[in-house]
C-alpha cells in the first residue's frame, strides 16, 4: 500500500458518520422555486437533479485519484426527503443510538425544523404509500409478516453493464434522440408519456457531463494553486479526465474507473437505490483497457493496483442513508450493499478469470474495507487457483470475498427467461440477489417471515402479540390429526399473506411509477432508451420483484418437532405444546431438552428433518410464482435475512425447535444456529436439497475455527466442499473464520477488538457495529474445527 493510498483509507476510516441535510435542502429549494411547475413528472423530477447535480458542494481530498463524494465530505450521508422525510425525533435517535448512529449537528437540526420538515411532512412517498394500504396489510406488517423494502428506499437494486465503458453521454444521447424520431404520435398512445421521459433523460445525460466538468474546474484551479510539480501534473491530468468522461466513451483505465464513480454518483444523488448499486463485473469491464494500456506502455502493474485501492476507498466513503424504524431493524447497518463481482464466465461461456481477477483479489485483501463488498463467481470453467486464492482471503478473517455459484445462476436467469448471452453477462448483487446486469430492474420488496406464519397457523390465524385476526380461520390445530392437515393449514395461510403483500407492493410501485421515476438510472439499463419507457416502468429488458423468505431452518425444525412429538410418536399433545410455546417452555423445561437435542435437525443430510425443507420450499414458491407487477415484473423467491431475522424473531412466541420467545430466527437457508453437528458436508448435502434454480439467490453461512486453517491441507479442502455444493446446485457460500471465544471477548471488551469483521448475512461488519442480539446470534452459529 502506497503512502497516498495509507493516507486515504485512514481518513475514510476515521470520518465521522453524519447526516448532511445538504441534498434535501437543495431539493427544497427547487421544488419551492416552482422552476418546475406545469412540467411532467419526470421533466420535473430531472430538473431537481440538475439543480441539486448544479449546486451541490464539489469535494476533492487531498491526494486522491478518484473524484466525487455523495455528500460534502467522506461519510456525510445525504437524506432523501422525497422518499421519507426524517421527524426530529428520528434525527434524535439516529444521533444518540449506540449502534449505526450518525451525528447530527445543530445546523443541521435546525434546517430539518425550519425548512425540510415543514415542506415535505405529508407529502414523501412513504406518506403516499402509508396512506394506500390497506387495513390487512397494515396488521400484517405490525404483526412483523412482512417489511417493505420500498418504505424508506427507492428503486435501483440493480448492476450496471458493459454499455457505460463503450459508450460516452453524447453517444447515449444519440440514441435518445433517435427513440425520439421515431415516436409515433399517431398510432401509439403512449407517444407523449414516452417522449417527456426520453426528454427527461437527455437532460439527466446533460446533467451527469456538467457535474463533471464541476469537478474538472475544481480540479484546475487545484492544479494552479499546487507547488508540488507532480501533483500538479496529476491535478491536470484528473481533469482532463472529467473532461473527457463521462461526456466520452473512455480510453484509459483510469478514465473507466473514473466514468464509473461519475454514474454512480449520479444514481446515488437521484434516488436512494436500495444501497447497493455497483459496476458488476468489474474485471471484465476493465480488463480490455489494462490489457492495451500495459502494451502500450501507458498503465504499469502497480499505478493499476493504486487507482483500484482509490476506487475501493470511494466506496467506504459511503454509509448506506440512514434507516429508522422497522426498516433500521430488517438492514440495519452502514454497509452500502455494493458488491463487486469477479470471475466466471465470458459471453461465449469461456473461463472469464484473467489477470486483472487476482490483482483485484489482492486489492480486497490489502484494503480490508468493508465496502464495497466483493464476491468472486465460480464456474466449473474456473481454475483451482481462483477459488483457492479466493479462500486465503477468506481465512484472514475478514468474511470477504462471498462465493457464487455461475453455471447455477446462468441457469436461474435462463429459466427467468433471460437470454443466455445476458445470463452469463449477470451475476449477484446486494447479498445474494441473481440479476441480468445492465439488463434487468430488480426489486426487493421485502422479507417474508415464515416462522411466524407457522405460529399464526397453530393460532387459527390470531396473532397473540397485537390480539388480532390477521389470518385465515385455517381450523383449530388440536382438531388436526396428521401432519398433512397442518401443512395444508400452513399453506392457505401463506397464500392468504403472500396475497396480502404483493397487493400491497403493487400498490407501492404504482405510487413509485406516478411520483418517482429515476430518468439517470434509466439511461443506464437496457433498453429504457429504447422503450422511451422508466426504468421504474417496465422500461428495463427485464423486470422482477422478489420476496426474501426468512427462517428456513427455525420452521423446518419446527416442523419436524411437531411431526415427530405430536402426530408420529404422540409424546406431546397440541394443546401442551402450545401451551410450552405460549409460556416460553416455564414448567415444560424437559419438552424444550426434547425439542432442542432429541429431534432431527436441518443440516445433517438427515431426510427425517430436510423433507420438511422440501415442503416448505415448494409451498413458498407456490404461493408466489405467478404473480405479476404493475411494470409488468414477475415476482419470485429468493432467501435471505440480512438482519431481519432478529427482528422476526423478537415478534414471535417461543417456536416448537425449541426457539425461545423473542430471539432470532435462522438466517438465510443455514441451519439452526448450533443445530448443525455432523460438519460442514452434512450442511451442503441438506442446502442442496431444494431447488435453487427456482429462486432468485439464497444464502448460506457457515463458519470454521481459525485453528482449522493452520494445516497446509485446509484451503484445497474448502475449495472441495465448495466445488461439492455447487455441483449440487447451490447457489451460494460465504465464510466466518473466527471462533466463539474471541467474539465472547468482543463483547465484554469491545476497545480490544475495533477492528474484528464478521460475515453477518450477505455483508460483512465490524462486530462492535452489531446489536447484542445479532452478536450473540453470530456467536452461537456452529463453529466447526474439522470435516
Amino acid at each position: 500500500m502506497t503512502p497516498r493510498i495509507e493516507k486515504l483509507r485512514n481518513q475514510s476510516l476515521n470520518a465521522i458518520n453524519r447526516i448532511s441535510a445538504e441534498r434535501a435542502l437543495l431539493l427544497t429549494e427547487f421544488y419551492k422555486s416552482h422552476q418546475a411547475l406545469g412540467d411532467s413528472i419526470p421533466m420535473q423530477r430531472a430538473k431537481a437533479f440538475r439543480y441539486i447535480m448544479e449546486n451541490k458542494t464539489i469535494c476533492i481530498n487531498d491526494d486522491e485519484l478518484i473524484v466525487g463524494e455523495r455528500g460534502p465530505a467522506p461519510k456525510a450521508t445525504p437524506t432523501y426527503p422525497e422518499i421519507t422525510v426524517h421527524s426530529l425525533q428520528d434525527l434524535d435517535i439516529l444521533n444518540s443510538r449506540k449502534k449505526v448512529w450518525f451525528r447530527v449537528d445543530s445546523e443541521t437540526r435546525r434546517a430539518y425544523e425550519e425548512v425540510i420538515i415543514p415542506f415535505w411532512q405529508g407529502h414523501s412517498n412513504r406518506d403516499r404509500i402509508m396512506s394506500r394500504m390497506q387495513p390487512d396489510w397494515l396488521a400484517a406488517y405490525e404483526a412483523g409478516i412482512f417489511t417493505e423494502f420500498m418504505e424508506q428506499r427507492a428503486p435501483g437494486h440493480t448492476v450496471a453493464g458493459a454499455k457505460i465503458y463503450h459508450k460516452g453521454m453524447l453517444d447515449i444521447i444519440l440514441d435518445i434522440k433517435e427513440s425520439l424520431c421515431q415516436l409515433d404520435f399517431k398510432k401509439d398512445p403512449q407517444a407523449y408519456d414516452k417522449q417527456e421521459e426520453l426528454n427527461a433523460m437527455q437532460l439527466a445525460a446533460e446533467t451527469i457531463i456538467v457535474f463533471a466538468n464541476r469537478h474538472a474546474d475544481q480540479l484546475e484551479e487545484l492544479a494552479r494553486q499546487e507547488k508540488e510539480a507532480a501533483r500538479k501534473l496529476e491535478l491536470k491530468n484528473m481533469a482532463g479526465i472529467c473532461r473527457r468522461v463521462p461526456a466520452n466513451a473512455p480510453q484509459t483505465f483510469h478514465e473507466a474507473l473514473q466514468y464509473y464513480w461519475f454514474v454512480h454518483l449520479g444514481v446515488v444523488t437521484e434516488l436512494n437505490p436500495w444501497d447497493s448499486f455497483n459496476p458488476g463485473r468489474l474485471d471484465q469491464h476493465l480488463f480490455p483497457f489494462y490489457q492495451k494500456e500495459l502494451a502500450a506502455g501507458t498503465l504499469t502493474k502497480e499505478l493499476a493496483q493504486e487507482l483500484l485501492q482509490a476506487f475501493w476507498i470511494k466506496f467506504n466513503n459511503h454509509p448506506a442513508p440512514p434507516k429508522v424504524g422497522i426498516t433500521a431493524l430488517e438492514s440495519n447497518t452502514y454497509t452500502d450493499f455494493a458488491l463487486i463481482n469477479l470471475g466466471g464466465v465470458k459471453p461465449d461461456g469461456t473461463d472469464a478469470v484473467n489477470e486483472l481477477s487476482y490483482l483485484i483479489l489482492d486489492v480486497i485483501e490489502e484494503m480490508r474495507l468493508l465496502q464495497p463488498s466483493s464476491m468472486v463467481q465460480l464456474s466449473q470453467k474456473n481454475p483451482d487457483r481462483f477459488i483457492q486464492r479466493a479462500i486465503r482471503i477468506v481465512k484472514t478473517g475478514f468474511g470477504q470475498p462471498s462465493i457464487f455459484n455461475t453455471d447455477a445462476i446462468i441457469q436461474e436467469l435462463v429459466a427467468q427467461g433471460k437470454s443466455l448471452t445476458d445470463a452469463r453477462n449477470g451475476g449477484a448483487s446486494g447479498c445474494v440477489e441473481s440479476g441480468a446486469f445492465g439488463t434487468e430492474s430488480y426489486i426487493l420488496t421485502g422479507y417474508f417471515n415464515l416462522p411466524k406464519i407457522l405460529e399464526i397457523t397453530l393460532h387459527n390465524g390470531f396473532d397473540s402479540r397485537t390480539q388480532k385476526q390477521i389470518g385465515l380461520q385455517t381450523g383449530d390445530p388440536a382438531a388436526f390429526r396428521s401432519m398433512e392437515e397442518l401443512m395444508l393449514a400452513f399453506e392457505k395461510q401463506v397464500q392468504h399473506f403472500v396475497s396480502i403483500k404483493v397487493e400491497g407492493s403493487n400498490r407501492i410501485e404504482k405510487t413509485f411509477i406516478n411520483h418517482i421515476p429515476t430518468p439517470f438510472l434509466s439511461l443506464i439499463i437496457d433498453d429504457c432508451i429504447a422503450n422511451g419507457t422508466d426504468y421504474i416502468n417496465g422500461g428495463a429488458r427485464y423486470n422482477t420483484n422478489y420476496i426474501q423468505g426468512v427462517g428456513m431452518g427455525t420452521i423446518t425444525d419446527s416442523f419436524t418437532a411437531i411431526k415427530q412429538q405430536v402426530f408420529d410418536q404422540k409424546k406431546c399433545s397440541m394443546p401442551d405444546l402450545l401451551e410450552a410455546l405460549k409460556n416460553n417452555f416455564a414448567g415444560a423445561e424437559n419438552l424444550h431438552y426434547q425439542l432442542v437435542y432429541k429431534i432431527p435437525k436441518y443440516g445433517n443430510d438427515d431426510d427425517q428433518a430436510d423433507d420438511q425443507l422440501r415442503s416448505v420450499f415448494e409451498i413458498y414458491h407456490r404461493a408466489v410464482h405467478g404473480h405479476k407487477s404493475p411494470r409488468g415484473a414477475d415476482y419470485r423467491i429468493n432467501l435471505l435475512p440480512t438482519t431481519c431475522h432478529v427482528y422476526f424473531g423478537s415478534v414471535m412466541q417461543a417456536s416448537a425447535d425449541g426457539r425461545l420467545a423473542g430471539t432470532p430466527v435462522s438466517e438465510g437457508i443455514s441451519p439452526v444456529q448450533g443445530a448443525d453437528r455432523k460438519g460442514p458436508t452434512s450442511v451442503i448435502k441438506s442446502a442442496a436439497k431444494i431447488d435453487h434454480l427456482r429462486t432468485g439467490g439464497t444464502l448460506l453461512n457457515q463458519k470454521f475455527t481459525p485453528s482449522f486453517f493452520e494445516g497446509e491441507s485446509a484451503v484445497a479442502q474448502v475449495s472441495s466442499l465448495v466445488r461439492s455444493y455447487f455441483r449440487m446446485d447451490g447457489h451460494h457460500i460465504q465464510f466466518n473464520v473466527v471462533d466463539a471465544a474471541t467474539l465472547r471477548d468482543a463483547q465484554k471488551h469491545p476497545e480490544h477488538h475495533q477492528d474484528l469483521i464478521v460475515r453477518v448475512a450477505g455483508y460483512s461488519d465490524y462486530f462492535n457495529d452489531l446489536g447484542e442480539d445479532l452478536q450473540n446470534e453470530i456467536i452461537e452459529r456452529t463453529e466447526h474445527q474439522n470435516f
